[in-house]
């Protein structure tokens, strides 16, 4: 068994970054992950370990087949994230980007409610620096919505584990185990709605297409790599064979394809594609079938790394150029080749293109699918594998590195960031050269339903999806040759979020707008009351987290407000 829990040496040790020199704190920065991932593969499949907390018994460690491949996904993601980030020296940033990834892993090891909840609102509290971290006006204002859907999501999460909890005896912990539900009560809808913010559900999507963009380069890489692939990892280990989720996944698979394809700014598309390829994992871990799970799982991994290749390499041309709008890109593979070579990587995995990675994991999805007679559902993921051709696979190298050539000429990307860069994209040729090796971190060794093993590189499914590639490629080229393609022009896209900034937002000001204004003034006097050694610790001001500012704040107390009357409501009638 591991010498700590999984979580604690990230945890420990990012509270010590702030503190360190800024060569110390680079290999700090690097060594944490590291000694992390060699601390959690000592451990042995079935360990665990329990803390008495109030007199409760929390199982703050379940070290199984799941927890285990998400574990070592987030520390290799920590790793590669603290080589990129190395030329920071924003010290917030640096503490609250290792703490994050802690957090992920601590998530994923909990076997029980609470400890999730502990961890899974240390995630919102270390994430939004990632967002706050440019000190822009619509960073704080993304930061302060991307809080509010964060602390609604941890708000559900509790009361759901409370109502789970009550029982004729009192408080009983063995009763929320971190395990299999099933939506037949309100306590499990509220969590099932918890794990759904996090993960993005149609509706609830809006943080993601709203936060990544407005953080700098190093934080978006961070942030597409924990918060949705821990909520994930919970509804396979919570809600794995739920009916719902092969629908709602079936529509995070479709309707983020239309909004890349007019989206100007690429680091937005990478967003709408992230919604994508999370819908693919929500329909495996809906069908429930092994080899469905074990897709769902084994995509989580692949996407993390290609995914953060692809944010890495828009990273880098935002690092350059200060900006990643289509329409203001091109041409930048003159001066940029080796950025161009890693996203074209990137490109190439997340299209699953064979010997990439994608095309060893999400073909397990589709089979499982097809096993399971969803033919509908079968031509949807059909369909939305060329979807991520085009938005992805050709939208983001074209535009950002052909194209017209906008005539910059921006220096390359700097030496840790194309380090980082290497690292993945290697993982991502690794992965879709010996899947069989892979396979042996899933749960279990993919099979089909006659008991026989699967194999991605089959006859039919290599040829499958060459055609699928070839056709679909010919169809976006086709669209532009005769000038059909929708062109790259600056426009701000109306989407789900217009309900949450203009309805909500409108209806929480009229009804609490006493609480607004006292949520105001607490936040002054809070301000006030900030120790001036924080300016030394981290160097500068601790950024102004719009939290109690505008409606932001009314909507998270007027939530709690209103979950605590459902909550005796709902007392009162059980």
């Amino acid at each position: 068994m591991g010498s700590l829990h999984p979580a604690l040496p990230m945890l420990i040790g990012s509270l010590l970054l702030p503190f360190l020199g800024q060569r110390l704190r680079q290999v700090a920065l690097v060594a944490l992950p590291a000694w992390g991932l060699v601390n959690i593969l000592g451990f042995e499949l079935g360990d665990t370990a329990t803390w008495t907390f109030a007199g409760y018994e929390l199982q703050v460690l379940r070290y199984d087949a799941l927890a285990r491949l998400f574990g070592i996904l987030f520390h290799i993601a920590a790793l590669v994230g603290a080589i990129y980030a190395l030329h920071v020296k924003d010290r917030m940033q640096h503490f609250t980007g290792i703490a994050y990834a802690a957090s992920a892993v601590g998530a994923v090891m909990a076997g029980d409610l609470l400890t999730l909840f502990l961890f899974w609102e240390l995630l919102a509290v270390t994430s939004v620096f990632q967002v706050y971290a440019p000190g822009t006006a619509e960073s704080r204002r993304a930061g302060g919505r991307y809080l509010l859907a964060h602390i609604s999501s941890g708000l559900l999460l509790l009361f759901g584990a409370t109502l789970l909890g009550m029982g004729p005896n009192g408080f009983e912990m063995q009763r929320i185990a971190f395990e299999a539900m099933s939506l037949d009560s309100a306590a499990t809808w509220m969590i099932f709605g918890a794990f759904g913010i996090k993960v993005g559900f149609p509706i609830l999507h809006h943080w993601i297409v709203d936060a990544y963009p407005a953080s700098n380069a190093t934080g978006t890489l961070f942030l597409s790599a924990f918060t949705t692939k821990t909520a994930v990892y919970c509804l396979a280990r919570g809600f794995a064979g739920a009916d719902e989720l092969i629908y709602i996944g079936a529509v995070m698979c479709l309707f983020p394809i239309f909004y890349a394809v007019i989206e100007n700014d690429l680091r937005r598309v990478l967003s709408y594609s992230m919604i994508n390829q999370i819908g693919f994992m929500v329909v495996g871990i809906g069908i429930g079938t092994p080899l469905a799970i074990n897709g769902a799982v084994a995509h989580a991994f692949a996407d993390v790394i290609f995914k953060g290749l692809l944010f890495m390499s828009m990273g880098a041309v935002h690092h350059r150029l200060g900006t990643t709008k289509g329409t203001e890109l091109g041409g930048l593979y003159k001066s940029m080749p080796q950025t161009t070579f890693f996203c074209l990587i990137g490109a190439a995995s997340i299209s699953a293109v064979p010997m990439f990675s994608a095309f060893v994991t999400k073909s397990m999805i589709m089979v499982a699918a097809a096993e399971a007679d969803l033919t509908w559902l079968w031509l949807i993921l059909l369909f939305a594998s060329a979807g991520v051709l085009e938005h992805a696979g050709i939208k983001i190298p074209y535009f950002a590195f052909f194209a017209h050539d906008s005539g910059k000429r921006p220096k390359e990307a700097p030496l840790n960031m194309r380090v980082a860069m290497a690292i993945s994209s290697v993982l991502c040729v690794l992965i879709g050269c010996f899947p069989m090796v892979f396979y042996k971190l899933l749960p279990s060794m993919p099979t089909l339903a006659d008991g026989s093993a699967y194999h991605a590189y089959s006859f039919t499914h290599v040829v499958t999806q060459v055609q699928l590639l070839m056709f679909a490629a010919a169809a976006v080229f086709g669209m532009m040759l005769l000038k059909k393609y929708p062109a790259e022009v600056p426009s701000v896209n109306v989407d789900a979020d217009v309900l949450w900034r203009k309805g909500l937002a409108g209806l929480w000001r009229k009804l609490l707008g006493p609480i607004f204004q006292a949520a105001s003034n607490a936040e002054e006097a809070f301000l006030g009351w900030v120790p001036k050694q924080a300016v030394l610790v981290f160097g500068k001001r601790l950024p102004r987290m719009a939290i109690f500012q505008e409606w932001a704040a009314g909507a998270i107390v007027g939530m709690i407000t209103l979950m605590l009357a459902a909550y005796i409501a709902l007392q009162y009638l059980a």
